[in-house]
């Protein structure tokens, strides 16, 4: 391992900084990768020239958007670096700050899973920064895939590469380590829009926000798509998927209901076909030595001229309740837990929590948006820390994967839009996620 990843924050200098990060290649099953610009490093060093896809003993990697490798602020926008990697969960190191300049760094991976929140250092202080990312492609085997859907195809959760992006005010990265690591507890999530790793700004889902708020102890795979229902999401293979995935000590959150209430083929009713497919992954999850956890769906955005919010979801999230009850199953009521977030923000600042915008707030973004089911980063963010706090009431294993640092969180007394930071992508999206 490099003695400079260590447990601790680092406060070294630029000249210790370049020999410790000097080799990129593989060591003690851990690869290093040197952002801090000097000329003199040998290995795999990224660098201002790195745009095309580098190959140096069977390595593949690359980087992208508005990145310079200088001492202080490495972009003004956000940058993305990537390396073809196999499918699996990965411990990921990353050295932050700079040893002249104060630094702001933020990072996502993959589909903007959100991993490091705004870290800040001063000048001369060097943090260690470690993440898991879960790593995946849609085989199954060696003869079947996921069917994803055409939209999917170019998500960058679904490539062969691990996929880091850099942003913030001010950010600075000067090295990466990665490392397989097989045997971390993987908590996957099967769901639909509310719940999947949201590709494009400005949309969002709580699954993207929740890996912020857990140790480097364990892994989230987020297997939720949008507009999918239990039946749906069972004949696309993501069941089967997982399945082939799952290890005893894992988890698998489940949250369906707003497209399984809808007329088709995928329809279900509560308490009797909806519990059925519900059975089928809560089986399949003790057949396996893994744990189920049932979410009901979060509320849409709907009042009543009280201010109160209306149930659309009729009786499924009560559906789901019993049956947690019943099989003696871990429950987090997100659909309570909304409620009472929608309520508190009222009906015009509940707004904020869901993809309301008006016309040209972004650059390419020229009509208005106003979607009452899909969550802003800031209702995804807010929606995440009901899901931990579910996780921390529970009694469950579980909350000992949590950061220590979380504290209390209450959904009646949410945090403050204006505290909420988001560094954005270069480019996004108008199109509206499936599902409503």
């Amino acid at each position: 391992m490099i003695d400079a990843f260590s447990n601790r924050s680092l406060i070294i200098s630029s000249t210790i900084l370049w020999s410790v990060f000097s080799c990129g290649q593989v060591q003690n099953n851990s690869l290093v990768f040197n952002l801090s610009g000097h000329d003199d490093i040998r290995g795999l060093s990224v660098n201002n020239q790195t745009r095309w896809p580098n190959s140096q003993d069977d390595l593949v990697y690359g980087i992208t958007g508005d990145f310079k490798a200088v001492s202080g602020c490495q972009t003004e926008g956000s940058y993305a670096f990537w390396v073809k990697l196999e499918e699996g969960n990965y411990r990921i190191k990353f050295l932050l700050g700079d040893s002249e300049s104060a630094s702001s760094t933020t990072i996502k991976a993959e589909s903007r899973r959100l991993m490091v929140l705004d870290h800040v250092t001063k000048p001369g202080q060097m943090d260690t920064v470690e993440v898991v990312v879960n790593v995946r492609t849609p085989n199954i085997d060696s003869s079947n895939a996921i069917r994803l859907k055409a939209r999917e195809l170019d998500y960058l959760n679904w490539d062969s590469n691990l996929t880091i992006e850099v942003g913030g005010e001010c950010p600075s990265v000067k090295a990466i380590e990665i490392e397989k690591c097989p045997d971390v507890p993987t908590i996957f999530l099967a769901g639909n829009s509310t719940v999947v790793d949201q590709e494009k700004d400005p949309w969002a889902s709580w699954g993207q926000m929740l890996p912020l708020f857990l140790k480097p102890e364990i892994a989230v795979a987020n297997f939720a798509e949008s507009g999918e229902t239990l039946r749906s999401f069972i004949a696309a293979g993501r069941l089967k998927k997982i399945e082939s995935l799952m290890k005893p000590g894992d988890y698998l959150f489940v949250e369906f209901a707003h497209n399984d209430q809808k007329p088709g083929w995928t329809h279900v009713d509560p308490y009797t076909t909806y519990d059925e497919e519900l059975m089928k992954f809560v089986g399949l999850s003790r057949d396996k030595g893994v744990t189920p956890v049932l979410v009901t769906s979060t509320n849409r955005r709907r009042f009543d001229n009280e201010g109160k919010i209306l149930n659309t979801l009729e009786e499924y999230p009560e559906s789901m309740r019993k049956l947690a009850s019943k099989e003696g199953l871990m429950l987090i009521d997100l659909n309570a837990m909304s409620k009472t977030f929608y309520e508190t923000l009222g009906i015009e600042g509940s707004k904020k929590a869901f993809v309301h915008y008006e016309a040209d707030t972004f650059p390419w973004q020229e009509e208005a948006l106003a979607d009452n089911t899909h969550f802003s980063t800031y209702g995804a963010w807010q929606l995440a820390k009901c899901v931990v706090k579910g996780i921390n009431e529970s009694g469950s294993d579980l909350a000992r994967f949590v950061k220590s640092d979380f504290g209390a969180f209450d959904p009646s007394e949410p945090d403050d839009f204006d505290s909420w930071t988001w560094p954005m992508t270069t480019d996004g999206s108008v199109t509206k996620p499936d599902g409503s």
